[in-house]
């Protein structure tokens, strides 16, 4: 049975010059880019209200896109018996801690083996519910707590939610270099202009806030505390890069290993084997979509996290402050 969708979003300013098809794949990023060159072919995509039928048009930033299409079961969104670190359940809500290493939704390159394959297995149900209830996501590497709804009515509830600021989403990290004070970063985030995989600051792209504070010190790394306020994509890893201090592990925003003088071999090796960003979603607070409770959840630093840490930890208390 065909799933009807409506998507809307609106080009990005750094998007200007791009091709309609490249620009929507961008900002439908479920879809491939060949998906959406058939909808535009067969009529399902309008610009500002205006059907446009040619993948080469180009856009200029600003405009409105709406996707009208419906979608065949392909078997794309199958039911997969893969473990859920489930914390929290009830007939509304699904909240779940995620490991390393598993993609949230099915998308190029990853057809199925995702937190949605999961949640179908798990709750057949929850395949009635637009994109099996995700809320939000996590990077692939990204640890932590995800909420997810089993209804639409919760799912509604629960994206109004999160865009009026009203579920708090706080994370444990470890940076590289020596941070004094926390802060706020108000930095606009959009498509890095030339690597297109990759996010970037930039001035003609979403608004992005990240609060940040302090948690520990180490010789020339720190563990830090961050708040979202909005959730573009990569933004934790994006700011904190721009702000000189990428998250150990993250190569695709600089954190290349970073050693301590006279470092001991298990630190060297502990930071040059660190393989995935330092970066774990470790609360989550917000009103039940249906009995309005304040929920709040909270997840354990992983096991690679905590190595890290003590590890650090044990650097420090040996050699104390370094001068950089």
């Amino acid at each position: 049975m065909a799933q009807k969708i409506e998507l809307t979003s609106t080009v990005e300013e750094s998007q200007l010059g791009q091709r309609l098809d490249q620009a929507a794949a961008e900002l439908f990023t479920d879809f491939s880019r060949s998906r959406i060159k058939e909808w535009l072919l067969a009529g399902n995509i309008s610009v500002n209200g205006t059907v446009i039928t040619k993948p080469r048009t180009r856009v200029m930033g600003g405009e409105v896109i709406v996707v009208k299409a419906e979608l065949e079961d392909e078997g794309r969104w199958i039911a997969q018996d893969i473990p859920l670190n489930i914390v929290y359940e009830d007939d509304d809500i699904l909240v779940i801690n995620k490991p390393r290493d598993f993609v949230v939704h099915p998308g190029a390159g990853t057809p199925d083996g995702t937190v949605l394959n999961a949640l179908l297995h798990h709750y057949p149900e929850i395949a009635e519910v637009p994109r099996a209830g995700i809320v939000h996501r996590l990077d692939k590497d990204t640890t932590g707590l995800m909420v997810v709804a089993k209804t639409v009515p919760a799912q509604t509830r629960l994206v109004r939610a999160l865009q009026k600021r009203r579920i708090t989403r706080e994370y444990e990290a470890i940076a590289i270099g020596k941070m004094t004070a926390g802060g706020m970063i108000e930095k606009p985030i959009g498509r890095h202009a030339t690597k297109r995989t990759q996010m970037a600051v930039n001035e003609l792209g979403k608004p992005a806030i990240t609060h940040y504070r302090v948690a520990e010190h180490f010789r020339i790394h720190t563990r830090i505390r961050l708040r979202l306020e909005t959730g573009r994509t990569h933004q934790i890893r994006v700011h904190m890069s721009h702000l000189q201090h990428p998250l150990i592990g993250d190569h695709l925003y600089g954190g290349r290993p970073r050693l301590p003088k006279e470092a001991s071999p298990e630190l060297v090796s502990m930071l040059r084997s660190f393989d995935r960003q330092a970066l774990h979603a470790v609360m989550l607070k917000l009103k039940h979509p249906t009995t309005g409770e304040e929920m709040e959840f909270h997840a354990p630093i992983p096991d690679d996290m905590v190595a890290l840490t003590e590890v650090l930890r044990k650097d420090f208390e040996q050699w104390g402050e370094e001068d950089i």
